[in-house]
């Protein structure tokens, strides 16, 4: 058997003490071993350092400084990393299980990108359900880089990609540089492996959803700057008339 390659698990942090903790049992409790954790803090004041500290001899690399937002905390952490793979998984959400990672490097070793669904929950715990189920965000079988002008429909934290051809974060987009992350990685990957497996638990309430409409107003901009301006515009009809009859056929219990 082939040695499994490194993968760099990066988490982000800023005043998320409450949930962080949650966060790091579900990375260190892997059954897979290679990997290296990297936690990027932006200067907490809550307690947050102490909860580092309390698993430091787990953690590879951490830092906590003042930074640009979410975004430039992102890049810090690609540049810290030295996996052959990166995956985010930010403060608050969880690797989906303890074989996961077992799981996804049991199907491919030399994957460009490997992607799968997200399980929402909330703050108290409540499942939601399947990224793919409860929201209109359809997981393609057959992802590419033109799969994104309808929207991200992948979840951020159940992507996987090379770093060689993980781009830094474009800083010109502080609300949806992830869906422009997606997109270029996705343009350079000749291997795109669907997974089939929930590769993790995606706490809801988070970056995007409280900043909800300047985030579409930037996903706008950076559909535009990849598709064009007629394409955008097109998807975004169909976005909304897909929006429509997602909630229509959820209130008729379908």
């Amino acid at each position: 058997m082939p040695e499994s390659p490194l993968i760099s698990i990066i988490t982000v942090t800023y005043n998320a003490a409450s949930v962080l903790e949650a966060t790091i049992q579900s990375v260190i409790g892997q059954n897979f071993r290679n990997f290296e954790y990297i936690i990027i803090d932006g200067a907490s004041t809550d307690g947050t350092l102490e909860i580092i500290r309390k698993y430091g001899e787990h953690i590879s690399y951490w830092v906590s400084e003042p930074d640009k937002g979410l975004y430039d905390a992102m890049n810090k952490g690609l540049k810290a990393a030295k996996g052959k793979y990166v995956w985010f998984m930010n403060a608050g959400d969880k690797i989906y299980n303890k074989e996961t990672l077992k799981l996804i490097f049991s199907q491919s070793m030399e994957a460009d990108v490997l992607y799968g669904d997200a399980l929402f929950f909330q703050a108290d715990g409540k499942e939601n359900g399947l990224r793919s189920q409860v929201t209109p965000h359809q997981l393609p079988a057959n992802l590419n880089w033109k799969s994104l002008q309808y929207g991200m429909v992948v979840c951020h934290q159940s992507f996987i990609v090379k770093k060689e051809i993980a781009p830094l974060y474009d800083l010109s987009h502080p609300y949806s540089a992830d869906v422009d992350w997606e997109i270029q990685c996705l343009k350079h990957a000749r291997d795109i492996v669907h997974t089939g497996l929930v590769l993790c638990r995606y706490l809801t309430g988070g970056f995007s959803k409280k900043h909800l409409y300047r985030s579409l107003a930037d996903r706008f901009d950076v559909l535009r700057s990849n598709y064009g301006i007629f394409q955008t515009l097109k998807s975004h009809v169909w976005i909304t008339i897909r929006g429509i009859f997602f909630v229509l056929k959820r209130k008729k219990g379908y």
